[in-house]
C-alpha cells in the first residue's frame, strides 16, 4: 500500500490554542494506530502537556516518541544554550522523520523568530521530509517561508482573554 503525502500544517498567531490544537491532532493520529513524534522547543517541565505526554510515551514505547528541547521562557537576547537545544531538537526531528506517521514541532516557530533556527534550515527539513510524513508546526511568528511550504495554515487570535481581565493563568487550562 503506497502511503498518502504528508501534510505540513502550521499552527500560528497570538492567541491561544496553537499546541493545544496539535495534541488534539495527536489524540487523532494514535486513535489511528499511527507513531507519533512530539518535539518541543522553548517550553519548560512546568506544562501539564510535557508531563501528559512523558507518561504516554514511557507507557506506550513505540508509538509515541517526546522529547523536551527547550528550558522555558527564552528573552530577547537567547543564550548559546538555547540556540544548542534548538539545534538538537531540529537534529533529532530529521533523525526521527522516516519512524513515524506524525511528528509535531511545538514552538518551533519562536525559536525561529527568536534566532535559535534560521529558518532556511526548517525550510529544508520541509522540502526534504519523507513522503508519508504529516507535519504540524506550531508558535508564534511563523516565517513567511515556512508558511508558503505549508498545506494549512491556521492563525490564532485571541477575542477575548481571561489575563486582560486580571484572571492569572490556570494549570490545566493555560499550562
Amino acid at each position: 500500500m503506497v502511503k498518502a503525502r504528508g501534510l505540513v500544517l502550521v499552527n500560528t498567531g497570538p492567541g491561544k490554542g496553537k499546541t493545544t490544537a496539535a495534541l488534539g491532532t495527536v489524540i487523532r493520529a494514535l486513535g489511528h494506530g499511527q507513531k507519533v513524534a512530539f518535539i518541543q522547543f522553548i517550553k519548560s517541565q512546568e506544562t501539564g502537556e510535557s508531563q501528559f505526554l512523558e507518561n504516554l510515551a514511557r507507557e506506550n514505547t513505540g508509538c509515541l516518541h517526546y522529547a523536551r528541547h527547550g528550558k522555558g521562557f527564552v528573552g530577547k537576547n537567547p543564550t548559546q544554550a538555547d540556540r544548542t537545544l534548538a539545534e538538537d531538537g531540529l537534529e533529532l526531528a530529521v533523525s526521527l522523520a522516516f519512524d513515524y506517521d506524525l511528528m509535531v514541532l511545538d514552538e518551533i516557530n519562536v525559536a525561529m523568530s527568536l534566532g535559535l533556527l534560521e529558518p532556511e534550515r526548517v525550510v529544508g527539513f520541509i522540502s526534504n521530509k519523507p513522503l508519508g510524513l504529516n507535519l504540524i508546526l506550531t508558535g508564534r511568528g511563523c516565517p513567511q517561508p515556512v508558511m508558503e511550504l505549508a498545506d494549512t495554515v491556521t492563525e490564532m487570535r485571541d477575542v477575548k482573554h481571561a489575563y486582560r481581565a486580571g484572571i492569572p493563568a490556570c494549570p490545566g487550562i493555560d499550562f
